[in-house]
């Protein structure tokens, strides 16, 4: 029988990721040690207190029913507490906090809500695969804008804004940067504040590495820029700076339109998050910012010696402020056996140098010639991850070291 699916399935390329996540696991399971290097898969673990408040909660009958889709109370309060405690932003738990199974099914739920057939997003060149196709699955249209940071990149915008019948209805923008690690600072904020009243354009900000910043840096939150909550919400999760990605836990805050707008599509897909998962990461977020800041150190020096071993093989590669990755430019020699493409150069190296990496292809035609290189290792296997790069990609025996 021939199964027809939705049209919206033409829509969707193949999933590039898939093929390095699946020779990865196939290399594994085959007994080659590859070192992963591809996801933003924290390798280091929760924090002990929080796996115990965990383990603790999930023996109480009470947690083991349905939870409410939105959150329980006291986790959309704690995540208001810390909003406060961090970016000094005021939020109603009632009204301007909910919880999401992750940031991702949050992001495509909220684009559910609020997009469909004969509407456009705004979205950035590159993208993380979620801001477009969360769109796409939607139903609406990307706009792609050149990514930057600065007045020159919001003027793009603005001049997409002005020249597109009808209006674009949201613009999606994701500071930290994955996958370039692009940072921004607060004034930067209140100019997109001011652009999206202007024009009657919401805003949704994907703030999932705004703990994981180094060198002073601290990352602003969209909230922070007075007017935000009248045009938009922010993506926050615990994945990254807690190592709890596969919790599966994240929060959407701001607008109440919006947040309302999530909260009921949610009411149709699922029954919340598992209840003790809820109870622990409040604990997380009320007890563990020294544990979240000492991660964020860890981040910092695996970046240092990141950076200094893709010099060392050529790549060009720009110290990143945030994120736990490095967004590094192939050199020419190393691409050209591949005709320029990405996803071809890293699945040989999974196979000659077992080391999985994330092509730069994968996020859209703007990140050919690039690399995404996740910091989940310890720095002992990152710098052997570069030696058997060195030795494939250069022919000598030197090593990354």
């Amino acid at each position: 029988m021939d199964i027809q699916l939705s049209h919206r399935m033409d829509r969707l390329p193949p999933y590039m990721l898939g093929k390095i996540k699946k020779l990865t696991y196939e290399m594994r399971r085959d007994g080659h040690d590859v070192i992963d290097l591809n996801m933003g898969n924290p390798n280091d673990p929760t924090p002990p207190a929080i796996v115990e408040k965990l383990r603790e909660a999930s023996m109480d009958m009470r947690n083991q029913r349905y939870s409410a889709s939105a959150g329980v109370y006291n986790l959309r309060r704690e995540v208001a507490r810390k909003y406060k405690r961090i970016w000094d932003v005021d939020l109603d738990p009632n009204k301007e906090v909910i919880a999401t199974i992750g940031s991702k099914e949050g992001f495509s739920h909220l684009c559910l809500a609020m997009l469909g057939p004969g509407d456009t997003a705004i979205v950035t060149k590159p993208a993380f695969q979620i801001h477009t196709y969360a769109v796409v699955l939607a139903g609406a249209n990307v706009i792609g804008v050149d990514l930057g940071n600065d007045d020159a990149f919001l003027e793009r915008i603005e001049n997409v804004i002005n020249h597109l019948q009808p209006k674009p209805k949201v613009m999606i923008l994701n500071f930290p940067n994955n996958p370039t690690t692009m940072t921004v600072d607060l004034p930067f904020w209140e100019r997109v504040v001011a652009m999206a009243k202007k024009h009657n354009v919401m805003v949704i900000s994907d703030f999932a590495y705004g703990e994981t910043c180094f060198d002073g840096y601290k990352a602003p939150s969209f909230m922070q820029a007075e007017g935000a909550k009248d045009v938009g919400v922010e993506f926050t999760t615990m994945s990254k700076s807690y190592n709890m990605a596969g919790w599966r836990i994240g929060y959407c805050v701001g607008n109440p339109q919006m947040i309302n707008a999530l909260a009921e599509i949610k009411g149709y897909y699922d029954y919340g998050i598992f209840q003790a998962i809820q109870i622990a990461s409040i604990i997380a977020m009320r007890e563990h910012d020294e544990a979240v800041a000492q991660q964020a150190k860890i981040y910092e020096g695996r970046r240092d010696a990141m950076v200094r071993y893709c010099r060392k093989l050529g790549w060009e590669v720009d110290p990143p402020k945030a994120t736990m990755f490095v967004w590094a430019k192939v050199t020419d020699d190393h691409l050209a056996p591949y005709g320029g493409k990405t996803i071809d150069f890293c699945l040989d190296m999974i196979e000659k140098a077992e080391v999985a990496m994330c092509p730069g292809g994968a996020f859209g035609p703007e990140g050919e010639g690039y690399v995404r290189i996740a910091m989940v290792e310890n720095e002992h296997r990152i710098r052997q991850a570069f030696r058997q790069l060195d030795r494939v990609l250069n022919k000598t025996a030197a090593t990354a070291g």
